[in-house]
């Protein structure tokens, strides 16, 4: 089937939750982020994260580092890395060392995206951290702690990151609130908005930390990415189809349900309450789903609207092959090589 489309010049990146379907288990989710990552990397993506989630059935990528790992091994010239690491959750020094590691392995090819929520429930928290006398707030010293990790050490530095130590690992600030962009303008940091699942203050915080940005050793100026669910098809209904287990799934969480992801199931919007089909709305507001052509014009509109540097898309389709074949679509819309895409991001 022939497509008329514009090429979308932006770098486009994929975010992975490594999704566990109905019927389904890990350690086949985990297969298919490697078979998804393989296929990324040849169609020119510039970047693939994986997300850290705890006790949640339908996410298997809860140990990201270890699955970077692997998706590093399985690809040749895609940058790895976390969409993110929630720091609340570790020790600086211990995720110092994990991407150390990964930096010393699959060297310029490791990103480490940071977040400072801890990506599960109270419960959870508790079994992860085994106490919560943490605090979110300590976020701030957090990030300087894992920079002072990557940087030479100084002579006299007893305690160091080995591997790490010297690495300059990038680090990403990820975020849904003004709180991720005054951090990462004030760090010097590149940043990367949550857009795909929480865009209410999008636009505020791409401009506070447009304006507020403070120039580092890492960066020189503002680099904004934006996420993006994307769900690409051959015809608009097929991928509006496609789209009804990622709704499912937002809706299912809001009624306090877990479970794997579901498949599409046709008109899911019509039953749904009406409150629920406003979050819905709000939720899919940053979303292109459709043929390529319609997907095109939604996701340079988004580009346009942001201004953002590089877009990361995710979709979480139930059928693999179908997931493949979006990713496929989505790439076609690229209108420079693998290559360029990905030194413009570095």
């Amino acid at each position: 089937m022939a497509y008329s489309v514009r090429m979308i010049g932006t770098p486009l990146s994929i975010l992975d939750l490594s999704p566990i379907v109905e019927g389904g288990d890990a350690r086949q989710a985990l297969l298919n982020t490697i078979d998804l990552a393989r296929h990324a990397d040849a169609w020119g993506y510039t970047r693939y994260w994986l997300a850290e989630h705890h006790n949640m059935a339908g996410i298997a990528s809860a140990a990201t580092a270890v699955v970077v790992g692997q998706v590093a091994q399985a690809t040749a010239t895609m940058r790895v890395g976390s969409g993110g690491v929630m720091l609340a959750n570790h020790a600086p020094l211990v995720i110092a060392e994990q991407f150390g590691t990964l930096a010393a392995l699959f060297s310029g090819r490791i990103d480490l995206g940071v977040g400072r929520a801890p990506g599960t429930d109270r419960l959870t928290e508790r079994a992860l951290r085994r106490t919560l006398a943490g605090n979110i707030d300590d976020f701030p010293q957090d990030v300087l702690e894992l920079q002072h990790y990557f940087k030479d050490p100084a002579p006299d530095q007893f305690v160091r990151a080995v591997p790490g130590a010297g690495l300059n690992v990038p680090i990403w600030i990820l975020g849904s609130s003004l709180y991720g962009a005054q951090l990462a303008a004030a760090l010097g940091l590149p940043y990367a908005f949550a857009s795909h699942f929480a865009p209410a203050a999008l636009m505020q915080a791409i401009a506070v930390y447009r304006q507020r940005f403070e120039p580092s050793a890492q960066l020189d100026k503002p680099y904004v990415m934006v996420g993006m669910t994307v769900v690409a098809a051959d015809t608009d209904e097929e991928a509006r189809f496609l789209r009804t287990s990622i709704q499912q799934s937002f809706v299912y969480r809001r009624r306090g349900m877990r479970g794997e992801l579901p498949p599409p199931v046709a008109g899911f919007e019509d039953q749904v309450a009406p409150h629920e089909r406003a979050m819905l709305e709000e939720a899919q507001s940053c979303s292109a789903v459709g043929a390529p052509d319609t997907v095109e014009r939604e996701i340079a509109a988004f580009i346009e609207r942001t201004g953002a540097d590089e877009v990361m898309i995710t979709a979480n389709i139930h059928d693999h092959a179908k997931r493949l074949r979006s990713f496929e679509l989505v790439a076609g819309l690229m209108g420079v090589n693998a290559e360029l895409h990905r030194s413009a991001a570095r």
